[in-house]
């Protein structure tokens, strides 16, 4: 089976949880007799190819199904391909307007026309294909009318390896020492970046956010406040060229993140054996449990208490941190392969 999987914008999305999940799906894809192709179009752009129409050449390659992971023209235009020509449509939520709220300045007004959009694209699909089943609801609440199925985004275990090794390089790049509560990714609101902050204040330890930040005219006004002005005990590295630094580095994952579809640096930490503590929203209550492989708060308060908890007591951490590793290799590749195959399967043979 050819199958298309089509991240549109690649190049500007390979440092999101979009691109990483996109990472994901091909590197399990790699390990099936599925043949993933990754562009749609027949000389690898789309302008290129639309000038094939004036000599009668064909724009799209040949593909057995269409799996898209964006929502853009790009994607628009191979989801009419796929339905013009009986090609079987997967079509990927990664993008929910609840999670594009609270993203950059701007993107809260948008929210509402894009969620009026995104209720109709996602109906194209023969299925729709999604991160959990929180997102299931909200886009069965739209309501989408398509089949939905949730399959995690995964965690790729091995691209973590050696993280420990990496642990003083970082630590002395960044001028950081005793326990670090940290998070990991782009620095949004959405993210919990105020919490985040004010938990710091609430305490002696250091905090690091170790990802990138806008600063041009599209970054937020509590973006440029906190990244501009941090507590005394924060710092924003920037763009890390390094994941397992950040990981290494880092003794408390703090992620107190408003809104996911399911948060994937979530399942790395706990892929690293980090103490975990998570917002109590109801994507992480079908993954995780409190007190078992995470501490869930609600509360700045709950939050610096779990963080004060943990700092004091290592073998509290290393407790909750093996059960995270347990809990992380439940999301491994190899079963993002096997549950991508079977959807694929599925569509070419209704």
């Amino acid at each position: 089976m050819r199958v298309l999987n089509y991240l549109e914008l690649e190049s500007r999305l390979d440092r999101s949880g979009i691109g990483t999940s996109v990472d994901h799906q091909r590197k399990a894809l790699a390990g099936t007799d599925v043949e993933a192709v990754t562009s749609p179009w027949t000389d690898d752009h789309p302008l290129w190819a639309a000038a094939n129409t004036a000599i009668d050449n064909p724009v799209f390659r040949a593909f057995d199904v269409a799996h898209c992971n964006m929502i853009g023209p790009g994607s628009l235009a191979v989801a009419r391909h796929a339905r013009e020509h009986g090609i079987p449509l997967v079509l990927h939520a990664h993008v929910t307007s609840e999670d594009f709220a609270g993203s950059f300045r701007g993107s809260n007004l948008l929210s509402g026309p894009l969620r009026r959009y995104l209720r109709w694209f996602y109906s194209l699909a023969d299925l729709v294909l999604c991160p959990s089943e929180y997102t299931r609801g909200v886009l069965e609440s739209s309501p989408v009318e398509a089949p939905i199925r949730p399959i995690t985004n995964g965690v790729d275990i091995d691209s973590l390896v050696g993280h420990e090794s990496l642990r003083e390089e970082y630590r002395d790049r960044f001028d950081i020492d005793g326990v670090v509560v940290f998070a990991v990714g782009n620095v949004f609101e959405r993210k919990g970046l105020t919490t985040f902050c004010r938990v710091a204040e609430r305490t002696d330890h250091e905090f690091v956010w170790f990802g990138p930040y806008d600063t041009g005219p599209q970054a937020s006004a509590t973006v440029r406040k906190w990244t501009e002005n941090p507590p005394a005990n924060v710092t924003f590295t920037g763009w890390i060229d390094d994941k397992r630094g950040a990981f290494g580095a880092g003794d408390v994952y703090l992620f107190p993140t408003k809104a996911e579809n399911q948060g994937i640096a979530v399942l790395e930490a706990m892929a690293c054996g980090k103490a975990v503590v998570l917002r109590d929203i109801p994507v992480f209550e079908e993954f995780y449990t409190h007190g078992e492989d995470c501490l869930k708060c609600e509360t700045e308060a709950e939050f610096a208490a779990a963080v004060d908890r943990l700092a004091d007591d290592p073998d509290l951490r290393a407790r909750l941190g093996e059960r995270a590793r347990e809990t992380a290799r439940e999301h491994g590749l190899d079963r993002v392969g096997r549950r991508l195959v079977a959807a694929y399967e599925e569509v070419a043979t209704t």
